[in-house]
């Protein structure tokens, strides 16, 4: 069971904990829209059967073994066309949550939390709703593979695996959303310069040389995310591209 957390200002003062769920973003996006939860509300669950990804795909996770839950926020403050500092603010609360636990973690662009060398460990699914050019609310989950040691895919793992250790899921929750809570009220203070700092100084392959696929392989080098959450890749052909989601593959 999840209690309502102690030491954060908003966010987990409403834990709604269900054994069993579809889908904690889709739960909290109809609560959302029913006006029946606050800012900072969190919608967590131990199997959640219909976990969604990024652009329709599935979330793996074994009952009672992870974190996968969704947090309510009201970012108004935020334009849409600014949306992926949120994905950056969540990014990287995850990494210094766990920092402690795993070394080499890193932020593959745009939404997963992977181990540079072992594969992906949490992955992040932001769901927004626009009013006026700006972020009405939106609805952040995430996955986190926490004591799972078995997994279907291959590029997938966890913090047990990682470590051979298990870990107090709680402990862990606790202090992810204690972070989100720093870094989101630091971005609504307009700390931007050093959210994307942040993010840019654990991107996976920033400023290294890797390999590519677009519409042909190629080698290019990251240089940066737009404000949009265009991925900036410099080929070695020396033309500089600008990708959204699910334009350009790493290989």
């Amino acid at each position: 069971m999840y209690k309502i957390l102690a030491n954060t200002l908003f966010l987990g003062k409403d834990v709604i904990y269900l054994p069993d769920c579809h889908s904690t973003n889709q739960l909290a996006m109809e609560m959302l829209k029913d006006k029946k939860v606050a800012e900072g509300s969190v919608v967590i669950t131990d199997h959640q059967t219909k976990g969604k990804g990024q652009r329709g795909n599935t979330w793996e996770s074994q009952e009672g073994k992870n974190l996968t839950f969704s947090i309510i926020l009201m970012p108004r403050f935020l334009d849409a066309m600014d949306q992926f500092y949120l994905n950056m603010v969540v990014s990287i609360s995850i990494l210094e949550a766990i920092d402690d636990i795993i070394a080499g973690l890193k932020v593959k662009w745009p939404n997963d939390i992977i181990h540079q060398y072992d594969g992906k460990i949490a992955g992040i699914l932001i769901e927004n709703i626009i009013s006026q050019s700006k972020i009405e609310s939106a609805v952040i989950g995430i996955g986190l593979n926490v004591n799972q040691r078995y997994f279907q895919t291959e590029t997938a793992t966890s913090l047990s695996n990682l470590s051979g250790f298990d870990f107090d899921k709680h402990a862990i929750f606790e202090k992810l959303i204690q972070k989100l809570e720093f870094h989101y009220l630091e971005l609504k203070k307009g700390n931007r310069k050093s959210i994307k700092d942040q993010y840019l100084k654990n991107m996976y392959r920033y400023h290294e040389m890797g390999d590519f696929e677009d519409k042909e392989k190629f080698k290019g080098k990251i240089l940066g995310v737009k404000e949009d959450g265009r991925l900036i890749i410099e080929k070695d052909t020396g033309s500089q591209n600008y990708y959204a989601f699910k334009e350009v593959k790493f290989l």
